[in-house]
């Protein structure tokens, strides 16, 4: 027992990490963001490169839905429902088991995700003509051709959802031993791997959108050999081994099962509305996903960096029975999402035309596909502040192994959701219609998820809300100010050469940045205040 634990400790010193002794939730954060924001960038500049390169063909198009499939699975199998039944039971047996334990645990779970993807995968390949019909029946009644090719490039994306859910069990494993920055820097592969196929692989192709598919799978392979060093260090790098009714993988299915819808609410949204949108006009599903991008792009920095953060740490908080600092941390978790969403949605409602004329806007991308694509842009960024909460208060949940009351309210907020589609579909809102019926789900899926914690008395608002709230509202309204002051209108954007549109575009971000964080600073905020 005591080689164990030596082997124990030997874990957790080379994690930088002792249950003794965790580092700030604020650093852990930063690290993680600024891991995301490299990622996340890279995102940025692939859209660049696709929207220039293909703009909203129907290539693009069908890329977009088949690349959108084994993504929307991703978020329940690998970071979603997944990371978060595995992450609290295995943050329970590393306070409380042995190191042989804990490997055994992620070898059990290694077999059995592995071993369920794989047959999903294999079925996929096979069945892939059939089962795109229901997903994409437009265009398979409409356009034969664009249906047969999302066909093909759904058979080559698809095997991704095998290779990034087993990069997410390798993530949650680092994640869970302090290791956030190489999880966090994993996606940027993909985005090098879908650039350099556009740019390198796509001259070659008969379709050359089709290389973009190909940037995935490759993408996928080198995703998850990228991680497993740093686990062999650790001494915790998977060996699939078959463990029947290992007590570890049960609960974990047991916690994912309903985890698979409720965590995962949000992206069942948009899929449904990328469904309804091949229905609707060419390019609304490109027009979809690109304003979805930008929307995506301080999700994906913030607040998907401070759960990955928050959710080992309430997990560890709950099995030391700290309920105390649990609400405590959901509190500041809740404040930095304020901090960051509300004048990030801000300013992507404001300023959404001059983003999209900079960053997409040629021949391939027309000025036609701004202005469609900035409608869907606005009605996304209403919705920041709940994708981000709901990022923070599902956590609340599954860190106490709760799965069914996520499950109860992501069943209200998909139905209203649909509701909300089919409305604004015969309201003639068309594609603008689907992104604000989303961002409205959103809304009520967060605000019940919060009414939730309240009642089961596990978070309460801390002192000075009000104050802060305040305070939030005057530097929002400086910022907005800024903005609404500095901005031209989209024509005199569109007469503008590439240089001084990235000019203008940086005068108003780092501008506005500027604003937002100087009136901050004047009206009391302070790094105590968010600091933790």
């Amino acid at each position: 027992m005591a080689e164990t634990d030596s082997e124990q400790e030997k874990a957790e010193k080379l994690a930088g990490d002792s249950p003794a002794k965790e580092s700030s939730l604020l650093k852990s954060s930063g690290i993680t963001g600024s891991m995301t924001m490299v990622s996340r960038l890279l995102g940025l500049v692939r859209d660049v490169v696709i929207a220039r390169m293909f703009g909203a063909s129907d290539g693009a198009d069908a890329f977009f839905f088949a690349n959108k499939i084994p993504n929307f699975m991703r978020r329940l199998f690998a970071e979603g429902a997944f990371n978060q039944a595995f992450v609290p039971v295995l943050s329970e047996y590393r306070s409380t088991r042995s190191l042989g334990d804990v490997k055994i645990l992620i070898n059990a779970v290694a077999a059995s995700l592995g071993g369920i993807l794989s047959i999903l995968t294999l079925i996929m390949l096979i069945a892939a003509p059939v089962i795109a019909i229901p997903i994409a029946f437009g265009w398979f009644s409409d356009d034969p051709e664009k249906f047969a090719l999302f066909v093909q490039m759904l058979r080559i994306t698809f095997p991704y959802l095998l290779l990034i859910s087993l990069t997410a069990l390798c993530g949650s494993i680092l994640n869970s031993y302090g290791r956030f920055a190489i999880p966090a820097l994993t996606p940027a592969l993909l985005n090098i791997s879908l650039i350099s196929c556009a740019v390198f692989l796509s001259p070659h192709m008969e379709v050359p959108e089709m290389a973009l598919a190909w940037g995935v799978l490759i993408a996928g392979v080198t995703q998850f050999l990228f991680q497993l060093p740093f686990l062999a260090r650790l001494g915790l790098l998977p060996m699939p081994a078959v463990a029947k009714k290992h007590e570890g993988v049960e609960r974990i299915k047991k916690l994912m099962l309903p985890a698979l819808f409720g965590v995962s609410v949000s992206q069942i949204n948009l899929l449904l509305d990328t469904v309804i949108a091949s229905f609707l006009v060419a390019g609304s599903v490109s027009w979809l996903y690109f304003s979805d991008r930008l929307m995506e792009l301080p999700l994906g920095i913030f607040g998907i960096a401070i759960a990955i953060v928050v959710l080992p740490s309430l997990s560890r908080k709950h099995a030391e029975s700290s309920m105390g600092e649990f609400s405590e941390t959901l509190d500041w978790a809740f404040r930095l999402v304020c901090l960051i969403a509300i004048p990030a949605s801000l300013a992507l409602v404001l300023i959404a035309e001059p983003l999209l004329v900079t960053l997409f806007q040629n021949d391939n991308f027309t000025a036609t596909d701004v202005m469609r694509s900035s409608g869907s842009l606005k009605a996304y960024s209403i919705g920041l502040i709940a994708f981000m909460a709901i990022k923070i208060f599902a956590p609340g949940y599954y860190a106490r192994q709760d799965t069914t009351t996520p499950v109860k309210i992501g069943v209200i907020a998909m139905a209203t959701n649909m509701v909300l589609n089919i409305s604004f579909f015969f309201a003639g809102m068309a594609h603008v219609g689907l992104a604000l019926a989303t961002s409205l789900a959103a809304f009520l899926n967060g605000g019940l998820l919060l009414r939730g914690l309240q009642k089961k008395k596990v978070f309460q608002f801390q002192p000075g809300w009000s104050v802060f709230i305040a305070r939030m509202i005057v530097a929002n309204c400086a910022m907005a100010i800024f903005l609404e002051m500095n901005s031209d209108s989209v024509e005199q954007w569109l007469l503008w050469d590439n240089f001084t549109q990235v000019s203008q575009l940086g005068i108003l971000v780092v501008g506005g940045i500027v604003i937002y964080a100087v009136t901050l600073f004047a009206v009391g905020i302070r790094w105590k205040h968010i600091y933790r």
